[in-house]
């Protein structure tokens, strides 16, 4: 396949980012200074404009974040994907609320030890790079599963955008030319990959692919028989068996989709709802708000060294717990329900002391079993009769194994690597992990997606979520305690510099303009050690306004 390529002028894509908002604000933008009919917001202006066209042809937001997220499976290849997974969120305007689990399986053929030497050590990149570090792709069968239970418009009303643009081509950003010329030595390892991404890129760039346009022309007509039967499987199979991949059509044909009940906890009086299991985000999320509701943030403010002290502490052995206890809930026995408890969150901190620093070394998970007297992407979209959604997808890595199905068009998975492939060692987030999410044929790995709502007095207030690894949780944790604790608006919440700590490795990630030089100088006389490390997090969220409107923002990472 040819790649079709030309330039065009800045001031042509300046009138062309000019139309965008303007279809976007006339729409959708109210007097009272937020939008009335519906909101998508996405990490790809493209994708959301996709989203807010469905919303304006009577779709609701399901309909909407389908049609988002096959958008973003072309204009944001690195993440939006039909070769990977993730978990949708949803509130119904009835009041009820549900998750869909679409995250990746091990393929049948998996084994615990697979990426293990004769010795017992980790093979480097063997569970990141290439077709081995797949899991069976569940993003389609997801997908579709919402529009035909939730949804109101058909596949082809849905899927049309997606296609047309895959088949007649966008114009790539100069953020997006960056990425696929850094992975540029990567992708030389796989002839399907370079046929489309290969070579030298530079904003302004038409980007078309066909192939995958053909590939969602065949889920269009014939659904998830498009992608895990005929044609497209044949590619993929092909594909795993001119490699080192075990992905086969059994695993392909066994694929589900699985509706989860919501986790549900509460903060300051807030409701917040999010993913359960084989996602760890929304117990964690929950866990760490139970823990930090027993303080007072904001008699300090926001990145107080006292409340910075805290919060590290409160993440610390939030992240021993997930280490030890979290997986796929089919396969091994989560306790949720205690660690959600707020008797349980009180317990953890029975140790914590203000003014001194604890060690990862001498944190361990707690008695979860006791029985008390209890490069990812993210968008949003809530549409005018009340109904929420919010997706967390991911090929794990950016652009994930950095395959690309030959003929297919698409990027695939490398979310083995969320597996544990060794007990205590690290993954490419450098979380650990133990037994509980030991590889086994047909698990789901253990996920940091945190995709969650948030309502007060029983009505919806924020739709949240982001990628970013293991650092997930704490991105939208620390959203939603800008907003809460700290009244912030969504804006300011979202673009504040954010900090990180996950058990191992013991130090606190900080972004570059994360506290003043006082408060880092005392987390270090206080023995704390201090990574400073890129930005992290790019939350995509919607917010509801006292008079009932609604206002959206991209995070300015993104």
């Amino acid at each position: 396949m040819i790649n079709f390529r030309f330039q065009i002028s800045n001031k042509v894509k300046l009138k062309i980012k000019i139309l965008i908002f303007v279809l976007f604000t006339s729409t959708l933008y109210a007097q009272t200074g937020g939008f009335r009919n519906g909101v998508v917001s996405s990490s790809q202006e493209l994708a959301s404009q996709v989203g807010i066209d469905i919303l304006k042809k009577g779709g609701n937001a399901i309909d909407a974040a389908v049609g988002v997220g096959f958008a973003l499976a072309v204009v944001y290849p690195q993440a939006g994907n039909i070769g990977g997974g993730g978990f949708m969120l949803i509130h119904l305007n009835d009041g009820s609320n549900t998750s869909i689990d679409y995250r990746e399986k091990a393929p049948l053929l998996s084994e615990r030890d697979m990426y293990l030497d004769t010795k017992g050590e980790v093979i480097p990149n063997l569970s990141t790079l290439g077709n081995l570090a797949a899991g069976v792709p569940g993003s389609v069968a997801g997908m579709l599963y919402a529009l035909e239970k939730y949804g109101t418009m058909n596949r082809d009303d849905v899927m049309s955008y997606a296609i047309n643009i895959a088949d007649t081509g966008f114009f790539i950003n100069d953020i997006f030319a960056n990425l696929l010329n850094q992975n540029q030595k990567e992708f030389s390892n796989f002839p399907g990959t370079m046929k489309i991404f290969g070579g030298n890129f530079r904003e302004g760039v038409r980007l078309v692919q066909k192939d995958l346009a053909k590939t969602l022309r065949v889920i269009r007509d014939y659904g998830r028989d498009g992608f895990y039967k005929g044609e497209v499987a044949d590619l993929i199979v092909s594909d795993m068996n001119n490699s080192n991949g075990i992905i086969s059509y059994d695993d392909l044909l066994k694929y589900e989709p699985k509706e989860r009940d919501v986790l549900k906890g509460t903060y300051r009086g807030y409701e917040i709802i999010s993913m359960g299991p084989p996602s760890s985000g929304g117990i964690s999320l929950i866990y760490l708000l139970n823990i930090l509701e027993n303080y007072d943030l904001g008699v300090s403010g926001y990145g107080q060294f006292n409340n910075v002290q805290l919060m590290t502490e409160a993440m610390r052995r939030v992240y021993a717990d997930r280490s030890e206890f979290m997986g796929d809930a089919d396969f091994v026995g989560v306790p949720a329900d205690i660690l959600t408890s707020k008797v349980y969150a009180l317990n953890r901190m029975r140790d914590y002391r203000e003014d001194s620093a604890s060690k990862s070394l001498n944190i361990k998970h707690g008695d979860a079993y006791y029985r008390e007297s209890d490069q990812t992407t993210h968008y949003s979209v809530a549409d005018k009769d009340g109904n929420l959604v919010s997706v967390t997808t991911t090929l794990n890595d950016v652009f994930g194994n950095k395959v690309v199905v030959d003929g297919a068009g698409f990027f695939l998975n490398n979310e083995m690597d969320d597996f544990v492939s060794k007990p205590g060692v690290p993954n490419i987030y450098g979380l650990v992990g133990n037994d509980a999410n030991s590889i086994q044929p047909e698990k789901r790995m253990l996920s940091s997606m945190t995709p969650s709502f948030v309502f007060k007095d029983n009505k919806p207030f924020l739709v949240v979520g982001s990628p970013g690894g293991g650092r997930i949780i704490t991105t939208v944790l620390q959203t939603i305690l800008n907003i809460i604790d700290y009244n912030f608006d969504l804006d300011q919440a979202i673009d504040a510099p954010r900090f990180h700590h996950q058990w191992y490795p013991d130090e606190i990630q900080v972004e570059k303009d994360f506290g003043d030089e006082s408060v880092r100088t005392n987390l270090k006389m206080m023995g704390y050690s201090l990574k400073e490390i890129p930005d992290f997090g790019r939350v995509d969220a919607i917010m509801f306004l006292s008079d009932g409107s609604m206002t959206g923002h991209s995070d300015r990472r993104g």
